[in-house]
């Protein structure tokens, strides 16, 4: 054997260095992790079968285009997520095809068996579209590792409409590596450009909800962007392929039989049981032109199968306004909301015929209404108060255009009309805009000129309890309140300016709704106001630690009527805390004002609340909130300071993944300050219990007890939905009431059913 010489020795020394370094670079720079902003991805046509089964074995996806590296948003800033996440795409002639897999411990996965929009509490995946690539609207379509679906619909001006429904086949399942899911979105369900070449603006989503509520996705974001949708990726390749085309009818079948007493206010009149009857609808919907829909309507059902929750209407002296859910109105319903709720479309009541008309051409939106209305609610607004009238039958014709431009802008013009056959009218003119000027500032506003035309019939505006109201006045003594057939002009302005960032945001606002200002078609319970705020928060945010982040918030307002006497005066301190503990957050916050009501200035007002929300597990949720206040009780005459204490909480409990139970009670009570002397006590008390059996078949009971009016609900109900679109139901409402003193000594008390109706509904989606 030779030796060798030391500087061979060295030479090799150094090379096995050298070799040893490299190989720990790269095992480094195998391990870098980089979020991708604005991704891109080509998607190609499907090559073999998908069954939307849950498993990924099919031979389609084998080609599929794949999108991962996906990047943590909450609790972190654009950072590798705990778990890994794949989406995979492709299509056919009629479908878009999308998988995701979701690696995690199984089981840690958590999934409910249950109602369809009822998944957000879950495990769930989020495929985002924004089909027109403007940032106007987008569709949010969920599905849970079980494979129920939650859909959204995201606009600019509203957020996520939770009411909106999508036809779209899903499929989930847990498996020993996580979940997957298989999604088929038929192209007939989605509007888009008609053009031979698609450029979608897309992201994959997963919520992640453990102590605290993980949220990635394929695209990376800036938290200094306050655009959303302009952040998504862009999915091209998806070529020759049509939206939304054909017909679709849906009828209904509604059959019914109520009961009641004869005289509500005597508990021993008889109960009368009236004759089974029935009602058909027909509902259909043609697409004249991929970018034009068409819909109409004859004797649409626009009945619900579970009544409004019950809400406290003590010590306030407007009008209380609902979530619409019929699904009528879904499509277009981004286009008709606006800064002012310039159309409430449950104002159309009890139509006996509709049409709709909504058109998308790039950039350019129009959608038009027209509804016969058998029972119209007048809502009459005023400085301090409003009142809701029956305004029996009416037409209103509503006309809505919209422009978007650059990233996140937009311009409008919106037009309603109301025309009661027994007289009267109200018109309403709007403009409105966004713009955004750069990535961090905005500017929105809307101006809105109204005509109104009362009729003139007294008995509709007179008031047994207040004989006066008649003849009072508004808009400095220029009109009575009593409809005499006056006819008057109106207006309302907004004009706002904010500041985003990933950490702060400011808005300064100017508000005003003259005297004269009613929106027929629409809900606006208070006018004669003028307004400037200012609302600006800061987030403080922690990479590790208890909290994951905590926000001290400032407002700051004042309010002024016509006459320039001040309403209003209010400074408001608030802290927000997100805990890294069983998704607790907790809001605090301290209010001080003076107010002006009936005339008298009360200075010395304050409130204090505080509230929190909790998920420690999957089977058991809870929150509440306390509100402790020194306020005016608007129900007094004149109205005097009064305490009072306003306590709600929830309890959801979730014992297996197909029974959820929920639970909401509120309380209030009010004291005068001066003489503790009780004004108002009560409280509301709901509970629904939801077992699902299958993934179509369900069962539901609520129940609901309002204190103030000592009154109770019980509502069985029987689901079977086959879509969104195509279900059965079959249930039952039974009210009940509590009479007191109807004893010799006024004592006793008395509870009897007041009402019963049994119903049967049968609706199914044809497309042709």
């Amino acid at each position: 054997m030779t030796r060798h010489s030391p500087p061979l020795r060295l030479s090799m020394l150094l090379i096995v260095l050298i070799l040893l370094a490299s190989s720990s670079l790269s095992a480094n720079i195998e391990e870098e992790w980089v979020p991708v902003y604005h991704p891109t991805l080509q998607a190609e046509p499907v090559q073999g079968t998908i069954s939307i089964d849950g498993d990924l074995d099919d031979s389609g996806w084998r080609f599929a285009a794949k999108a991962d590296n996906f990047a943590e948003h909450q609790p972190g800033d654009q950072t590798k997520p705990p778990v890994n996440t794949e989406a995979l795409i492709t299509y056919d002639e009629n479908k878009l095809y999308v998988a995701f897999i979701c690696y995690d411990d199984p089981s840690q996965v958590r999934a409910s068996l249950c109602e369809r929009d009822r998944i957000w509490g879950d495990d769930n995946i989020v495929l985002a579209i924004d089909t027109y690539s403007d940032a106007a609207w987008a569709y949010e379509l969920a599905v849970n590792p079980y494979g129920i679906q939650g859909d959204l619909l995201w606009s600019r001006n509203y957020g996520e409409d939770s009411g909106y429904d999508l036809i779209y086949h899903s499929a989930g399942k847990i498996t020993d590596s996580g979940y997957q899911i298989e999604m088929a979105i038929p192209f007939s369900s989605l509007r888009f450009p008609n053009k031979p070449k698609q450029a979608w603006k897309m992201d994959f989503w997963r919520n992640h909800p453990r102590d605290v509520r993980g949220q990635y996705s394929w695209a990376a974001y800036d938290r200094d962007e306050n655009c959303w949708p302009c952040q998504w990726g862009t999915v091209t390749g998806i070529e020759n392929v049509q939206p939304g085309r054909g017909i679709e009818i849906i009828p209904t079948v509604v059959g019914y039989q109520s009961g009641a007493l004869v005289d509500s206010d005597d508990p021993f009149s008889a109960f009368d049981n009236e004759e089974p009857d029935g009602e058909l609808s027909l509902n259909g919907k043609y697409a004249i032109t991929s970018d034009i829909m068409a819909e109409l309507s004859f004797n649409p059902d626009f009945s619900q199968v579970e009544a409004d929750a019950a809400q406290v209407d003590v010590n306030t002296n407007f009008a209380l306004s609902f979530a619409e859910r019929r699904p009528y109105f879904q499509e277009g319903a981004d286009l008709f909301r606006t800064i002012f709720n310039a159309v409430y479309t449950r104002s159309i009541n009890d139509p006996d015929f509709t049409a709709k008309v909504t058109a998308r051409k790039d950039r350019n939106s129009l959608a038009y209404l027209v509804a016969h209305d058998e029972n119209s609610p007048i809502i009459l607004p005023f400085e301090e108060s409003s009142r809701i009238l029956p305004g029996g039958k009416s037409t209103s014709n509503i006309v809505r255009a919209r422009r978007t431009f650059g990233e996140n802008s937009h311009l409008g013009l919106l037009m309603t009309d109301r025309r009661f056959e027994e007289g009267g009218s109200g018109s309403l003119l709007s403009a409105d805009g966004a713009i955004s000027l750069s990535q961090k500032y905005r500017f929105e506003w809307q101006a809105i000129a109204t005509y109104t035309a009362e009729p003139e019939d007294s008995s509709l505006t007179f008031d047994a309890d207040d004989p006066e109201f008649h003849n009072s006045t508004f808009d400095d003594g220029k009109h009575t309140s009593g409809f005499n057939g006056e006819s008057f002009w109106g207006n309302a302005y907004y004009f706002g300016v904010n500041r985003e960032t990933g950490n702060s945001y400011i808005d300064l606002s100017y508000l005003e709704r003259s005297p004269a200002y009613r929106a027929a078609n629409g809900f606006q319970p208070q006018n004669d106001q003028r307004s400037v705020r200012l609302y600006s928060q800061y987030v403080i945010r922690f990479d590790d630690g208890l909290f994951q982040w905590i926000i001290p918030t400032l407002q700051l307002g004042n309010a002024w009527n016509f006459v320039g006497d001040r309403k209003e005066r209010f400074v408001d301190l608030g802290l927000e805390t997100k805990f890294r503990w069983a998704q607790t957050s907790t809001h605090s916050c301290y209010n001080r004002s003076s107010e002006r009501w009936g005339g008298i200035v009360f200075d010395d007002m304050w409130m204090l609340h505080t509230c929190f929300n909790t998920t420690p597990s999957q089977v058991v949720a809870f929150g509440g909130s306390i509100n402790y206040s020194h306020q005016p009780a608007l129900g007094e005459d004149p109205p005097v300071m009064e305490k009072e204490i306003y306590v709600s909480s929830w309890f959801d409990l979730k014992p297996v993944d197909r029974l959820y139970i929920e639970n909401w009670y509120t309380y209030v009570k009010g004291n005068a300050l001066e003489t503790d002397e009780e004004l108002y006590e009560g409280y509301i008390l709901r509970t629904r219990w939801s077992l699902q059996v299958t993934k179509a078949f369900s069962v539901r009971l609520v129940g609901q007890y309002n204190n103030f009016s000592e009154s109770f609900d019980i509502d069985p109900l029987l689901t079977y939905r086959l879509s969104p679109f195509s279900v059965f139901y079959l249930g039952s409402t039974y009210d009940y009431c509590t009479y007191n003193g109807l004893g010799v000594n006024g004592t006793d008390k008395e509870t009897c059913l007041t009402s019963r109706q049994f119903f049967m509904k049968l609706q199914y989606l044809f497309q042709i």
